[in-house]
């Protein structure tokens, strides 16, 4: 019900739950998505152009954006047109997708048995100047476009500690926290940053990334 009324994740309806009632919600049961079954949507090509039409006029992302990023393989339809989004910690290896609803009902979740603990959605520069963590892949893909020298990344949903962001620290690039200017967003940068105080906060400057993307600040 809080995913459906609140519009959040899996992991963020959870995260919700503990901040407002004060106890642990069990997490979801590794047996429901066992390893075995972790598998990937197939691409469904004749699905691009209204997924690309979706992310273009809808989403705000300009074309030249995306097409390095189709080409290489890392966004792509499957066959209920959805965008794909994958997840690696290399661009070698994939660990998972996010998946964006494209049709007039909003949804999003992520491929069963995704490991969004040990992989990300990224964009890169060919130099980076910093990193920031945002919330999902749409809105790392608007950071970048208004911040091009920025590596921006998918946390997959507000989560204040991923197993794979120790390793980024010692890389010498400034991290800051991208997620959503909301309560949420708010509250789990606080926990991130109280857990790594190295990484600072940058605020959307509305709500979240896609938005200061499609209506920039008067």
């Amino acid at each position: 019900m809080v995913m459906h009324v609140q519009q959040l994740g899996f992991g963020q309806a959870l995260q919700w739950l503990e901040d407002r009632f004060g106890t642990r919600v069990p997490a979801q049961p590794a047996t429901l998505f066992p390893t075995h079954l972790w598998t990937l949507p197939p691409p469904a090509p004749h699905h691009w152009p209204r997924v690309q039409q979706y992310l273009i006029e809808q989403r705000g992302l300009p074309r030249s954006s995306l097409t390095p990023l189709v080409q290489a393989g890392i966004i792509y339809a499957d066959a209920r047109a959805n965008a794909v989004f994958l997840l690696g910690d290399t661009p070698a290896t994939v660990l998972g997708a996010e998946l964006r609803g494209t049709t007039s009902q909003s949804w999003r979740g992520m491929a069963p048995g995704s490991r969004k603990d040990r992989g990300f959605f990224s964009v890169c520069p060919a130099s980076a100047h910093a990193i920031v963590l945002c919330e999902s892949a749409i809105d790392a893909l608007s950071c970048h476009v208004l911040h091009p020298t920025y590596r921006c990344l998918s946390t997959s949903g507000a989560r204040p500690d991923p197993a794979w962001l120790g390793p980024l620290l010692p890389l010498g690039l400034p991290v800051f926290c991208g997620f959503d200017t909301d309560p949420t967003g708010d509250a789990m940068a606080q926990r991130l940053i109280a857990l790594h105080p190295s990484v600072r906060r940058l605020r959307p400057p509305l709500k979240d990334w896609n938005d200061a993307l499609r209506l920039p600040p008067a």
